[in-house]
């Protein structure tokens, strides 16, 4: 699953290749359909889509002439629960702190005095 997971975190760092994702978030695409709004090659475009295919975002299929390219969903999934694990802790309330500090702190005094 790591290698799974680092595969798609990698595919991710490229702002290319979101772009691309976000693309396919609406329908399914023809690679040239993809390349159209990039200013670079072809062969630049399927070289990220194959990023993309080796990660799992993607899956290509070829129709007629033509490859397609889907968005995958299921495999953005895990990475996602990876992230969230990180979620679970509250965030730390700073001003708390200080208040339960200042009372420890009073109790302290007054224990020494």
């Amino acid at each position: 699953m790591t290698n799974r997971l680092d595969a798609v975190f990698s595919a991710l760092a490229d702002p290319t290749r979101r772009a691309i994702l976000a693309m396919l978030l609406e329908d399914d695409m023809a690679v040239t359909d993809v390349a159209e709004p990039f200013q670079m090659s072809l062969a630049a475009i399927s070289k990220h889509l194959a990023v993309l295919a080796e990660a799992g975002l993607i899956s290509r299929e070829r129709r007629g002439r033509l490859i397609w390219c889907k968005l995958e969903p299921d495999a953005m999934r895990a990475a996602s629960v990876w992230m969230q694990g990180f979620g679970q802790f509250e965030p730390l309330d700073l001003d708390a702190f200080e208040r339960f500090l200042a009372r420890e702190l009073q109790v302290d005094q007054q224990d020494d005095g």
